[in-house]
């Protein structure tokens, strides 16, 4: 089968089943147009009879220009009160045709807590479409992938259930637990070391030990290794730095470890597990060093990438991994949330900074909100006329606005992107940001307000000290493993013996841990049930500190009367400036609240 060259300039493709997917996403992006006028017919076709779109008085039409006179852009607090009668067993067709199969919960937050995002069943045959385009493309550009495998750290989280009985759960954790996942074909492209019950193990330390202990079993046949999350990767290896020895006992006597209790995990690896002492002795002589630089490569010597998603907030952690991989590419395969999958890149081996998907025109609907990145506040849409997926010009910033088969139309997904190109008339989108994301750790996504009701909630328990916050910025410390939030606080202290007591130092610890309780549940979650975040800290500057932080931020050019203080700041001189200031540190001491049986209301 004949396939564009422009998409396999290694070679052609490693198989037949490599070229119809290869020709797939070429028939499509050439014809993106076309395909997105008969995506959003279909939707507005299928659900006509919905109360949401009856509401807008359609008439049964499925044209864009009658779509878009009619249908207003909305944001999830839009579609509040209709997902919460989903959410309670209202099964009519409220937003789809299909039944509602599922909430897919995303990492943005509404109120402080998670989205829960509708799906349908038909959803996961998308989802796997674009699985199943990730290894013809990485084939063209990293050979013989099929003569080893892939070492992935992936993870189910907890699950709810809503008051009317859908489950609620993160779209990987419904993935992962989906027959799709859990009866894939073989396929020798896209084999893994860890079982799929080490995955779905939903003890994430049991999880984690049984995943690594696989890894170690066949390092000699891992090519690739990978996570979700760069920060996911990090972890794991933090997590080798803390078990090794168990691992290497474990491997030297051919028994496992009495901390895996779960009888699943105990059958699966009891019956792969053998005494190894040469693989024991090499783990502890490399393990063992003190210095872990280029670790990956000394442990899994045949990898030849790393495959985590390493844009956007998680672009702080690439130098971290450059250092324990000894400099390997990272390659970012594909772009998803939970609202919708959207795209893939078509040049995965690239630099992470020139990062670009595709966005695949078959997966929804795709219109697209300009953004002004120059503006006064920093950012913000420009005009309200929404351009259509192949309208979009390069070198402009847009927000993502969706409309999905699910019944989310018009929907303001909150991602920021910039277009650096087209393949064939489907354009190409470096991620940017997420609107309005201050801090970001793992999946966690604190915004401005949050950080601002943490700051305050934490402050009065100074009261009783005569002490208040007068300025603080934060910022997302990665040298740590897992990453933590640092907040600057500046303090005026009208009685100068109060702030120098132990009590004093006690309340600011109290400080930290009524900040993280004041945040999303998200952070809560990955800080109690993931590991994913470390204790929040607090460093107090000393009086002047933000004073000079404008002064230098005038000194390059920021106006007097324009400059605000930065609620989160990543520029090493600025972060030099505030921690040359610290007078006191202080840190959480101990875990927030949280539970996943928490009610959903």
């Amino acid at each position: 089968m004949a396939v564009d060259s422009s998409l396999s300039p290694l070679g052609p493709p490693a198989c037949d089943k490599d070229a119809k997917a290869l020709q797939f996403i070429e028939e499509t992006t050439r014809n993106a147009d076309a395909v997105q006028e008969r995506v959003l017919s279909e939707i507005l076709a299928r659900n006509a009879q919905t109360e949401y779109l009856k509401r807008f008085e359609l008439g049964g039409a499925t044209d864009r220009k009658t779509f878009k006179s009619k249908l207003p852009v909305i944001t999830y607090e839009d579609l509040q009160p209709e997902i919460q009668r989903i959410a309670n067993g209202d099964r009519s067709p409220i937003l789809s045709a299909h039944p509602i199969s599922e909430f897919l919960t995303s990492s943005g937050t509404s109120a402080g807590e998670r989205k829960l995002m509708p799906t349908i069943q038909e959803e996961l045959d998308r989802r796997q479409l674009l699985y199943s385009l990730l290894m013809p493309v990485m084939n063209l550009c990293v050979p013989g992938l099929d003569k080893g495998k892939g070492l992935y750290f992936l993870f189910v989280k907890s699950e709810t259930k809503t008051p009317g009985g859908l489950l609620a759960r993160p779209v990987l954790t419904s993935y992962y637990k989906s027959e799709h996942f859990k009866t894939r074909p073989y396929d020798p492209y896209n084999v893994y070391t860890s079982p799929n019950e080490a995955i779905l193990c939903p003890d994430s330390f049991q999880s984690m030990y049984a995943q690594m202990l696989c890894g170690l079993l066949e390092r000699e046949k891992v090519l690739r290794l990978g996570a979700v999350f760069a920060s996911g990767l990090l972890r794991a290896i933090r997590f080798l730095q803390l078990n090794w020895q168990q691992l290497a006992e474990d491997i030297r006597t051919g028994t496992l470890s009495s901390k895996i209790t779960d009888p699943d995990l105990k059958s699966c690896i009891g019956g792969i597990l053998e005494p190894d002492p040469e693989l024991a002795d090499f783990m502890s002589k490399q393990c063992g060093k003190e210095n872990w630089d280029g670790i990956l490569t000394r442990i899994w010597p045949n990898t030849k990438y790393l495959d985590v998603i390493v844009t956007g907030a998680m672009a702080q952690y690439i130098p971290t991994l450059d250092y324990y991989s000894g400099g390997l590419p990272m390659a970012c395969t594909m772009y998803a949330s939970s609202e919708c999958y959207f795209g893939l890149n078509l040049n995965p081996m690239c630099k992470p900074s020139e990062v670009s998907y595709t966005i695949m025109p078959n997966m929804a609907y795709f219109e697209f909100l300009p953004y002004e990145t120059n503006s006064v506040s920093g950012g913000g849409e420009s005009g309200t006329r929404l351009v259509d997926l192949v309208e979009v010009e390069v070198g402009r910033e847009y927000e993502l606005v969706i409309t999905t088969y699910a019944g989310l139309h018009r929907y303001r997904v909150g991602d920021i992107l910039r277009v650096t190109g087209f393949h064939n008339s489907a354009p190409q989108f470096h991620f940017v940001r997420r609107k309005n994301v201050l801090l970001s750790i793992d999946s966690d996504k604190t915004d401005e307000a949050e950080l601002q009701l943490a700051v305050d909630n934490a402050s009065k328990l100074l009261k009783k000290f005569s002490a208040s916050v007068v300025e603080y910025t934060s910022h997302a410390d990665t040298t740590t493993i897992p990453g933590h939030y640092v907040i600057y606080w500046e303090l005026l202290v009208k009685d100068s013996t109060n702030s120098e007591s132990e009590s004093f130092d006690s309340v600011m610890d109290q400080c930290c841990l009524t900040m993280e309780e004041s945040l999303n549940s998200v952070y809560r979650q990955g800080r109690v049930a993931d590991n994913s975040i470390g204790p929040l800290e607090i460093r107090v500057v000393k009086n002047g500190t933000f004073e000079e932080l404008m002064d230098y931020a005038i000194s390059r050019g920021a106006s007097i009367n324009q400059y605000k203080v930065p609620r989160c700041v990543n520029f090493t001189p600025i972060m030099e400036l505030l921690d040359s200031r610290v007078i006191s540190k202080h840190i959480s001491p101990s875990l927030p609240h949280w539970t996943p049986e928490r009610k959903m209301r």
